[in-house]
């Protein structure tokens, strides 16, 4: 029976590497998807502003308040997020070393 327990061990390990795995893999996705945003509210910025400075916009001062206000707002909730604890994907990728060797199973 102890063959049969280590077995068991070991597949419940695995089975909680593989979901801290596809943890640290959702919350790479979810920092792409926000840089991404991020990225897409400055390009917006820097349209409304060089339209407003090249004078194909007579006043846009109110739409580049808004960009500007809404970046800041989303760099706030982020660096909330950050502060609360919610790990980076590089530290929870980042997997004490198992007992087990490279290759699996250790019998």
């Amino acid at each position: 029976m102890a063959l049969f327990d280590k077995v068991k061990e070991q597949a419940s390990q695995l089975a909680q590497k593989a979901q801290e795995a596809g943890k640290a893999g959702q919350a790479k996705i979810e920092d792409v998807q926000a840089k991404r945003k991020q990225d897409g509210m400055l390009r917006d910025l820097g349209a409304a502003v060089y339209a407003e400075r090249s004078g194909s916009v007579s006043d846009n001062k109110a739409e580049v308040d808004r960009l500007v206000a809404e970046i800041k707002a989303f760099e706030a909730e982020r660096d909330a997020e950050d502060a609360s604890g919610a790990s980076s994907p590089s530290s929870e990728a980042k997997s004490d070393t198992d007992e087990t060797p490279e290759g699996g199973f250790t019998l």
